[in-house]
């Protein structure tokens, strides 16, 4: 069984879901995969698990690095959990370009090479956004692409973490970079 709850950030409001073992969803109202994986017999109720994750969100959108991380229950394949565990491993502050994400993979896989457009879609089903940070994933170009919240919160993100995203942009489709 899985419970719900909603919070207010700074940036929208998002919705909570956690089971017994930890928190199974974030996501920002009206995101791309707002509530996948959510189970259809939910249940709004508090649990212990939200004041924790609300105390996490309140140091990250004071501009603090919070220096613990709330009960997570990552729920999908193996391979789609070994990357949101490398999420988990960009420090604060930093971001990733997919494909040096599929480099780190191939290399743990012991192959030659991993599909970074794979390792995207792994990254873009990342229900647990902001403490799982898919947010610190970039385009080999530097561009802010993909994120299921929309760029404009995921700019807002980066520059909470110090990110100057100038420096970084967002590619018009259709053009030839």
């Amino acid at each position: 069984m899985q419970y719900t709850t909603s919070y207010q950030t700074p940036l929208g409001q998002v919705l909570l879901a956690a089971d017994e073992t930890g928190l199974t969803g974030l996501w920002f109202e009206g995101a791309k995969h707002y509530g996948a994986g959510l189970d259809p017999e939910h249940e709004e109720k508090e649990m212990p698990v939200f004041d924790a994750v609300r105390k996490w969100l309140k140091m990250y959108f004071d501009g603090q690095e919070p220096d613990f991380l709330p009960p997570i229950h990552m729920i999908g394949s193996p391979f789609r959990i070994r990357i949101w565990e490398h999420l988990l491993l960009i420090p604060y502050g930093q971001t990733m370009t997919y494909g040096e994400l599929a480099g780190r993979i191939a290399e743990e896989r012991g192959i030659a090479r991993m599909s970074a457009q794979a390792v995207g879609g792994a990254v873009a089903h990342n229900p647990i956004s902001i403490i799982i940070p898919c947010h610190r994933m970039v385009g080999t170009d530097g561009s802010l692409t993909g994120y299921a919240g929309g760029i404009p919160k995921k700019a807002g993100l980066l520059k909470l973490e110090g990110i100057d995203t100038d420096k970084l942009y967002v590619p018009v489709k259709g053009t030839a970079l």
